[in-house]
């Protein structure tokens, strides 16, 4: 992970303070890439404690296609229980949204829907991560193995626009890679998250292409640091990595949508203490 902190400390540095949608400000740069051979061990931050029950239980979400916030808080906790909050409850309650909504956490068209319920101009429903699986085992070489999120005409449905936009496989020497562009990245929370989600999500369809996991390559466009993260990213940086844990999943599951939370293991992953901070929202 020392290429996710080396970036870290390049924007602390050198970015460009800016105005957000938030009102809490960032600082900044565009254009960074980040790549994560899955042989080198599972990509988990280990300079403060990754949640990883929230990162399985939010990636079974989108690959259900749900757009039900308390259907995370069913996955993640075991209950639809009011009391038992996700990482979606604050974009779910959010004022701007609550009038959009059709039912108690009701996000909208989000990344789940668009990835299997994508609605083309005739009113059909796409499935495109199916999609995507058939091409990989069908025709690898192909270069259109892509899941889009960002639906221009259903962004004013979405509780929040997607952050991370669209992904693209690709097979090489019998192993499978994943490419994700991700349009608005907050580095000291999400990132570390979305890192560990598509490394996991490349495991999973890996395992359900019968490929072996290659490399996660992230691509970030504006790369910001909130201006109330200063000090927990001064903190993180001087903590030294850890060695990195590793991933099992089940070896019976051969089909993307069957697994479940039990499926999914991380294991000897040791991490300094957690650093709290609030999320902009």
């Amino acid at each position: 992970m020392k290429q996710y902190l080396d970036a870290l400390r390049h924007i602390l540095e050198n970015g460009e303070d800016r105005k957000d949608r938030t009102g809490v400000g960032t600082r900044a740069v565009f254009g960074v890439q980040m790549r994560f051979s899955m042989e080198d061990g599972f990509p988990a931050l280990t300079t403060k404690k990754l949640p990883w029950k929230s990162v399985a239980s939010e990636l079974l979400w989108f690959i259900e296609g749900s757009n039900d916030e308390r259907r995370l808080a069913e996955i993640l906790h075991g209950t639809r229980d009011k009391s038992k909050s996700t990482i979606w409850t604050a974009n779910a309650d959010a004022d701007y949204w609550k009038p959009k909504a059709k039912f108690h956490g009701d996000l909208g068209r989000v990344y789940g829907v668009q990835w299997r319920k994508w609605k083309s101009p005739d009113g059909k429903e796409i499935d495109q991560l199916a999609n995507a699986i058939k091409l990989i085992k069908e025709n690898p070489t192909s270069r259109r193995i892509i899941v889009t999120a960002w639906n221009p005409g259903e962004l004013e449905q979405m509780a929040l626009p997607p952050c991370h936009a669209f992904f693209q496989f690709f097979v090489a020497d019998k192993k499978l890679s994943l490419q994700m562009y991700q349009r608005s990245c907050d580095m000291f929370l999400g990132v570390p998250f979305n890192i560990a989600s598509y490394s996991l999500f490349l495991h999973m369809v890996a395992q359900a292409t019968g490929l072996k996991p290659g490399e996660f390559v992230h691509t970030l466009g504006d790369a910001h640091i909130y201006h109330n993260h200063f000090e927990q990213v001064k903190e993180q940086l001087k903590r030294n990595p850890l060695p990195l844990p590793s991933l099992r999943l089940n070896p019976e599951i051969k089909n993307i949508d069957d697994f479940k939370m039990e499926d999914i293991k991380l294991e000897n992953y040791q991490f300094h203490p957690p650093i709290k901070a609030e999320m902009a929202v």
